[in-house]
């Protein structure tokens, strides 16, 4: 998806940002070096050019209006299955004018980039380029994220805070959430020694919980051949393991042998006399 470098566009997100109890908007330094960096492209002649859709994309696009014509009210989970079922049955020749048409677009595409940034500044270049670094290394963050969510990774431990403010968040005082937040905090500090020590307790539960998880979760991820997933200081201890469990596999193995051979003697000299 293009990236949108307006003003307007920080300030929405500004906005939403208070609808939905965010952090004010800038929250820190990075937040004002974005900023800044889009103030400086939004100086340039034009905006950067829209990167185009692949043959797949146009593809998706296309159906989408005809399937939201046949059937408004089919959700966008089943128009996505079903679109992508579709276009795996379609044959190269039918695929070739969506594969003509991105092909076209992505030529343009590179020609119209190369004008944009000729009529750029070094720091313009520059911010332009660190902000394609950051959306790059933001998608690689949520598709490790999304990944780690498939493969079932542990919830981490939680709090004594935390269990106390999910206990206790729908009735606590306070229109909006990040005030229900304010009162919980207000609250937790008013607790007694004793009171908090229950929910120390509840916390010190939840982490033995996450580290006997997490440890049975990273071997079954260096058996599946996810090592990429296991934290790097957590990678030597579960191959070491992994390696004892099979060596004790093999000897096991190994001692079940000869009393199998020795019942099998035993059956055949009782069948001889």
């Amino acid at each position: 998806m293009a990236s949108v470098v307006t003003v307007g566009a920080a300030l929405l997100g500004r906005t939403l940002g208070g609808l939905f109890n965010c952090r004010p908007w800038p929250a820190s330094c990075s937040s004002v070096c974005a900023a800044i960096r889009r103030l400086s492209l939004d100086n340039t002649p034009s905006a950067p050019p829209k990167r185009p859709l692949n043959a797949y994309l146009r593809y998706v696009v296309e159906q989408q209006q005809i399937l939201f014509k046949q059937g408004p009210d089919i959700k966008v989970s089943e128009k996505t299955k079903q679109i992508a079922q579709a276009w795996r049955q379609l044959t190269p020749d039918q695929k070739q004018p969506y594969e003509l048409a991105a092909s076209d677009a992505k030529l343009k595409y590179k020609v119209e980039l190369a004008a944009f940034k000729a009529n750029l500044t070094p720091a313009q270049l520059a911010s332009l380029k660190e902000e394609r670094r950051q959306k790059l290394a933001k998608r690689r963050t949520i598709r490790k994220k999304r990944k780690l969510t498939i493969l079932g990774k542990p919830k981490r431990p939680r709090t004594a805070f935390n269990i106390f403010m999910a206990e206790n968040f729908d009735e606590a005082k306070g229109a909006t959430s990040q005030a229900k937040l304010k009162n919980l905090q207000d609250e937790w500090h008013r607790q007694s020694d004793t009171q908090k020590q229950m929910y120390a307790q509840l916390a010190e539960d939840d982490k033995i919980r996450y580290q006997n998880e997490i440890k049975l979760w990273e071997e079954q991820m260096i058996e599946t051949g996810h090592e990429d997933v296991i934290r790097v200081k957590q990678k030597r201890r579960v191959q070491k393991l992994i390696r004892m469990k099979a060596k004790a596999n093999q000897t096991a193995a190994k001692t079940t042998k000869p009393s199998a051979t020795l019942s099998t003697t035993k059956s055949k000299k009782t069948s001889e006399e």
